[in-house]
């Protein structure tokens, strides 16, 4: 994916998000220590299947330490090939900022910021609509009257 083609808007909230990503794991550390841990632990059950086939044969216990451990082996593996993908997106993108000279906008948009826009703008839309109609019916009184 060429990101000579996104806009600067585009690069800006995608590292936006990549960094609140980032923040997020990095301040949860005992998070990736635990699940190293879980792939330690599944390695371990995949390791006590093979045992336990070469020592009672195969029965359904070892099947299933063997299948656990492959399956917990396999998420944390995907789990920790994603987020270095994330993180090496993520230097892309600054260094793509960099080149293009981007100045740094506020990192976050509040959406109460953007809502907040949204609905002044529909009371002002809302508001010009009714003074209109109060100017017609005012201007149709003044007819009424200049009739009588």
């Amino acid at each position: 994916m060429s990101m000579k083609k996104w806009t600067d808007e585009e690069l800006v909230t995608t590292r936006d998000n990549l960094e609140a990503w980032n923040s997020r794991n990095n301040s949860l550390g005992s998070g990736s220590k635990l699940w190293l841990f879980t792939a330690f632990l599944g390695a371990f059950a995949i390791s006590t299947g093979f045992a336990f086939i070469f020592l009672d044969g195969v029965t359904v216990l070892s099947i299933i330490l063997m299948v656990m451990g492959t399956i917990t082996c396999v998420s944390w593996y995907k789990s920790e090939k994603q987020r270095k993908d994330n993180i090496a997106f993520l230097a892309e993108i600054n260094k793509e900022i960099k080149s293009r000279k981007i100045k740094d906008t506020p990192k976050s948009k509040d959406k109460s910021d953007i809502d907040t826009k949204e609905i002044k703008g529909n009371a002002q839309k809302d508001l010009s609509v009714t003074e209109s109609q109060v100017l017609e019916k005012n201007s149709k009184r003044m007819e009424e009257k200049s009739e009588d």
